[in-house]
């Protein structure tokens, strides 16, 4: 039996919007699946002031993901499984998980493994290096450090030398001695400038000068007899 225009018409109209409705649950879809790019990780601190490699994931349309962690060896090609966290209920907002695998060196490199149902298999690139920076104790240390350095008192600019010390000022001043000096000593008489010797000089020399006086004396007296 044909089909009348208006059937017809109404069956094309009917396959349009169910190909349309096809069409865009498919790229509704498309735009929630996982993917590689939803996941980033990144090297931080944590709320404990811990070095933590934190691997975030903002897959919208909620798929678990298993996140590996491998830390690569010195020897070509050595690596190992450092720890695995889910994370259950991903959303656009961001789910974030913390490694930290006894302590993160600055030069580590990590590589993160992400497996997302059957959408998502694959490393998140490039690979994590620690970077050379400071968490928890070694940031607290330095803070103290610097706190101390800057409330530590500066030496004074007075001159130390300027002022006598404790035992210098204390120390006794001998008094001068009021004592005579001995006879016979070599004291130097300081008025005069003259010494000992000199006195004994000048009364040899005074002897001599009346002895020589007393000789004249007496003959001039014998020549005066003489001449009577």
């Amino acid at each position: 039996m044909p089909r009348s225009p208006r059937a017809a018409r109404a069956a094309r109209v009917i396959g349009t919007s169910t190909a349309a409705v096809a069409l865009s649950v498919a790229a509704a879809h498309t735009a929630l699946a996982c993917d590689i790019s939803d996941f980033s990780a990144a090297v931080v601190c944590d709320s404990t002031d811990t070095g933590v490699i934190r691997v975030t994931d903002k897959d919208a349309s909620g798929t678990p993901a298993t996140i590996s962690v491998y830390i690569q060896l010195s020897m070509p090609g050595g690596e190992r499984l450092t720890g695995t966290e889910t994370i259950t209920h991903p959303t656009a907002e961001g789910v974030s998980v913390d490694f930290n695998p006894h302590g993160l060196y600055p030069g580590q490199t990590f590589r993160v493994h992400v497996k997302a149902g059957d959408q998502v298999d694959e490393d998140i690139t490039p690979n994590v290096v620690v970077p050379d920076m400071t968490c928890g104790a070694s940031s607290s240390a330095s803070a103290s450090a610097s706190a101390s350095d800057s409330a530590s008192p500066q030496p004074s600019s007075t001159d130390d030398s300027a002022s006598p010390t404790a035992t210098e000022s204390s120390s006794p001043v001998p008094a001068a001695s009021s004592a005579p000096s001995p006879a016979g000593g070599g004291t130097h008489l300081a008025e005069t400038g003259a010494s000992n010797d000199t006195t004994a000089f000048t009364a040899t020399a005074a002897a001599l000068v009346a002895a020589g006086a007393g000789i004249v004396l007496a003959l001039r007296r014998r020549g005066m007899r003489a001449s009577r």
